[in-house]
């Protein structure tokens, strides 16, 4: 899905009054939006909303939220502190877990959890562990994730997770400690403006400065979190207003007018045809799939039947269409895409890209991306379409719609015998094309090829594992080589790339989905960077598997090293430049240090036992697999480039 969302807007939610007597309190916020009054009311018995991501307006019932009976702890005029009142709106929105570390300007949100009989806490090492976890937990599931940070340097920590989550459109509800309103804007201790700081890294945000709007800003931040395109809201609560008693009005609307306002309908059949008919006139469509689609995958799959038209992913869009049918799927394309993708891409004459952004590093030269195809473009993000490449048919709506909307329009002139789509000669272009450019890589003597361990992994879970990675090259063969045959299979930080994702999503992960094998394939750069998650993974007992590709050096700026500045190492060498020939740092000691059982592997021979050692180790594990830095992400176009421009052959054995 898009990757820049629509422009943030942040909210102070206060009473009017209550800036009376403080000129200065709002010094380094925005202006207050007006307050919508209501006096409150409360009852034991209300409403639940099951977590449900609902992307459009439609006059269909498939947006609305079923409801259950929930039940109050508190009696129904009975004052609570705000604290409680937060906690009570969390269970209200369906929430059963969230990642919270806590400080002093939160530290009643966590007493108020521990009140709690509905939601559990996963306690994370550190704050952007939380984020991250919050953020797995919401692309295993498609439920917004939860995570809560205290004021200043803990709200400060969320700020990477924050940002990925919006470039990868992922549902999160952050929840920060603030200073009490007194001390807003006196620069007291932990105080950060975090309203202001990720105002332009969120898809809304809010202060609250009046207790009896929290039930609504929570109602309000979870709508937005997941309806359009989905991304991350942060809510910032003063420790007085967490301590203040009230009793809550659950029935309090939210007021949301020009968000609804802006929000897609269902798209028009008008349109829907001319896609139709496009496809009817085309020889040689493709489709291009991003994150968008994860949610409409059963729909994808009934399109592909209908048309026979192949389908190509971008790093997002893994797992919204089989990787492993043979027939149609060409895998990932773009900057480390198959050869076959944008092949595909290249010569197509009709570009069908459904629920993504035209990333540069999909597109490269733009100008000579596609350059021969007619493009639809249906996003359901407004500001996408046409903002890096210029449709010639667009349509802003969600794609499980469009798609339905599709389906039946073929089935229909299917029945009727107005349409007959045969793209066979199409296909049989691209397997030979697949033949002779396949995925591959080269073995040396008995060291590892990293690939390979990937590919093992693969055959060893049967494809079924949750993915999660890093970032850098063994995110591009975790891409590359595991076959995803489900959404919300792989958890990776596409869009801002960040370092240290894999551990606390798979973290994430595991909470959300206890039922399945989640694995942490990861690189030795990132994994230390949120090294101390694994105290959250002992701890908590999750069975998360971690295998770690170390190759010592920082592999993907090492391959652009190699390719574009001679091989000169500039701060890439991750190990002990006193002792090269041990593996510094031990990441067996570190899984030591948190009671986790470790092995170590070196040899190709060893590898498949040692794997499914791992695999059959009831709780977490992991496997350091020592592979060589020299070994680079194939096929790569280089940045800026086109396919014509596509390396294929070499690694860092060889001069440049």
């Amino acid at each position: 899905m898009a990757a820049a969302a629509p422009i943030s807007t942040s909210t102070i939610v206060q009473k009017r009054s209550s800036l009376a007597n403080s000129p200065n309190l709002l010094s380094r916020f925005t202006l207050p939006f007006p307050h919508n009054p209501g006096k409150p009311t409360s009852a034991s018995i209300s409403h639940r909303r099951a977590l449900q991501i609902s992307n459009v307006l439609s006059s269909e019932n498939k947006q609305v939220h079923r409801e259950e009976t929930f039940v109050s702890r508190f009696a129904p005029d009975e004052p609570r502190k705000g604290c409680d009142v937060l906690v009570e709106a969390l269970e209200r929105e369906g929430v059963t877990d969230v990642f919270a570390y806590p400080g002093g300007a939160s530290m009643e949100i966590h007493q108020a959890l521990t009140r709690s009989k509905i939601i559990r806490n996963v306690l994370p090492r550190h704050e952007q562990g939380g984020v991250f976890a919050a953020e797995g937990y919401a692309r295993a599931s498609g439920r917004p994730g939860v995570c809560i940070a205290t004021s200043g340097p803990g709200a400060t920590n969320l700020v990477s997770g924050l940002a990925d989550a919006l470039l990868d459109s992922v549902p999160l509800v952050a929840i920060t400690g603030q200073v009490p309103r007194r001390m807003i804007g006196t620069d007291a201790f932990q105080e950060t403006p975090i309203v202001e700081v990720t105002r332009s890294i969120t898809k809304h945000n809010y202060l609250v400065l009046d207790v009896e709007d929290i039930p609504r800003v929570v109602k309000e931040a979870f709508f937005i979190a997941r309806s359009g395109r989905p991304g991350p809201v942060l809510i910032d609560v003063p420790k007085d207003i967490q301590q203040q008693m009230v009793v809550p009005n659950w029935d309090q609307p939210m007021s949301l007018g020009g968000y609804l306002s802006r929000l897609p309908g269902p798209p028009r059949g008008m349109l829907l045809e001319q896609i139709v008919r496009l496809i009817s006139e085309s020889k040689k469509p493709i489709l291009y799939v991003g994150g968008g689609c994860l949610n409409s995958s059963e729909e994808m799959r009934r399109f592909v039947e209908l048309t026979g038209i192949p389908v190509a992913s971008t790093l997002m869009g893994l797992g919204s269409y089989p990787c492993s049918d043979e027939e149609c799927a060409l895998q990932m394309l773009g900057m480390h895409g198959t050869v076959y993708a944008n092949y595909a891409v290249d010569k197509s004459d009709l570009l069908l890209a459904f629920g993504v952004r035209f990333d540069d590093r999909v597109t490269g030269k733009l100008e000579a991306f596609a350059s021969r195809a007619k493009i639809v473009h249906i996003d359901i993000d407004s500001a996408e379409i046409g903002k890096n490449k210029q449709p010639h048919v667009s349509i802003c709506a969600d794609i499980k719609l469009a798609l339905e909307g599709l389906n039946s329009i073929l089935e229909e002139k299917e029945k009727e015998g107005k349409v007959t789509l045969d793209f066979s000669t199409w296909r049989q272009e691209l397997k030979e094309q697949k033949k002779n450019f396949p995925l591959s890589y080269k073995t040396f003597e008995d060291a590892i090829p990293p690939q390979y361990a990937i590919q093992i992994l693969d055959e060893l879970t049967g494809g079924n594992a949750i993915i999660s990675t890093g970032v850098g090259q063994h995110q591009m063969w975790a891409a590359q080589f595991y076959k995803y045959n489900k959404p919300r299979q792989w958890l990776t930080s596409g869009g801002l790339g960040a370092m240290g994702f894999g551990l606390p999503a798979a973290i994430g992960a595991a909470v959300a989905r206890p039922d399945a094998v989640v694995v942490d394939i990861d690189g030795d750069g990132s994994f230390i960077m949120n090294v101390q998650e694994l105290a959250t993974v002992r701890v908590e007992n999750l069975p998360i598997k971690i295998m770690l590709l170390n190759n010592q050096h920082l592999g993907m700026v090492v391959q652009w090293e190699d390719r574009f500045y001679k091989s000169n190492r500039a701060h890439t060498y991750l190990g002990n430049p006193s002792k090269e020939s041990e593996i510094f740092p031990d990441m067996l000691k570190f899984a030591e240090a948190c009671d986790i059982p470790a092995a170590r592997v070196t040899e190709k021979e060893d590898l498949r036992a040692a794997i499914q050692k791992m695999l059959d180790t009831p709780g977490p594990y992991l496997l350091d697999v020592i592979v060589p830095h020299q070994e680079h992400v194939l096929p790569m176009i280089p940045s800026g480039g086109a396919f014509k421009d596509v390396i294929t052959e070499g690694d860092g054995r060889t001069k440049y």
